[in-house]
């Protein structure tokens, strides 16, 4: 079962069309999802799509998660938050080292600049592996978990909190993408969105193996609100849930997920 404290967000792919972003956000925040996410990719940016949520609603946290630093650096990040109007203070900003070859080396490298350029703005960093699990718990505001069963999140989380020990940090928040879908064809949904990541890239196929789950099995499929609340509280080793919602990118569809999978 979740713990007490657990919150839940939901979580889109960028670019989702503005007449979906609308009632989408609005959803989340009348049913107390504590944030909403998107992630970002070379044919959309997940700020313009928190653009989006931010203007029409008026306290539900925004995040993205992830940037690849290795397509935007700081400074480009940093430009884009003040295009768009976004509030800081609302904002988490989840980064990920993308396709470098030296993942740790090369996040660790632009921890400064990420710092300087975005101060007073939580940051987050996309971990799977041990020791960026460590470095997250050590150096940054929140950790960014995905494709995750909840045994090895819970598992993962361990290392998180080791890494904050030896900083002599407090642990920062961990948050999850769990990709669900719920209905007739949700078992399909999952399988589908799960076979593009498996050999996305090295770090992916890596992460995949150290799973050892059967295909398309990592997330929730569930037949209905009731199924999905009850696999989507199994996820204890997260503080905050964050349903990454497989459906239709259609206003209704979305907003019926995001209605079921609601906390």
């Amino acid at each position: 079962m979740s713990h007490p404290d657990q919150k839940r967000a939901f979580g889109v792919a960028a670019g989702l069309p503005a007449e979906v972003c609308a009632p989408l956000a609005r959803t989340c925040e009348e049913t107390g999802y504590s944030s909403i996410w998107s992630n970002d990719h070379p044919g959309a940016k997940g700020l313009d799509t928190l653009a989006e949520f931010a203007g029409v609603t008026e306290k539900i946290e925004l995040g993205v998660a992830v940037i690849a630093l290795d397509r935007h650096d700081p400074k480009t990040i940093a430009a884009d938050i003040e295009r768009t109007g976004l509030d800081p203070a609302r904002l988490w900003i989840g980064v990920g080292a993308g396709f470098n070859k030296k993942p740790l080396t090369f996040m660790k490298e632009q921890l400064p600049e990420l710092r300087e350029r975005l101060p007073g703005i939580r940051l987050v960093l996309a971990a799977m592996g041990p020791k960026m699990c460590a470095f997250a718990g050590a150096s940054f505001d929140g950790v960014f978990f995905n494709w995750m069963t909840p045994d090895f999140a819970a598992s993962a989380r361990e290392n998180v909190e080791n890494g904050a020990a030896a900083a002599g940090v407090e642990s920062p928040p961990v948050f999850g993408y769990v990709r669900t879908a719920i209905g007739s064809d949700s078992t399909e949904r999952l399988a589908k969105e799960e076979s593009f990541y498996r050999d996305l890239h090295k770090g992916y196929r890596d992460h995949f193996d150290r799973l050892d789950e059967p295909e398309g099995t990592v997330g929730v499929a569930a037949s209905d609100r009731d199924d999905a609340q009850t696999k989507l509280g199994s996820f204890s080793g997260l503080d905050v849930v964050v349903v990454r919602g497989l459906a239709s990118a259609k206003a209704e569809p979305m907003t019926e997920l995001a209605r079921s999978a609601s906390p």
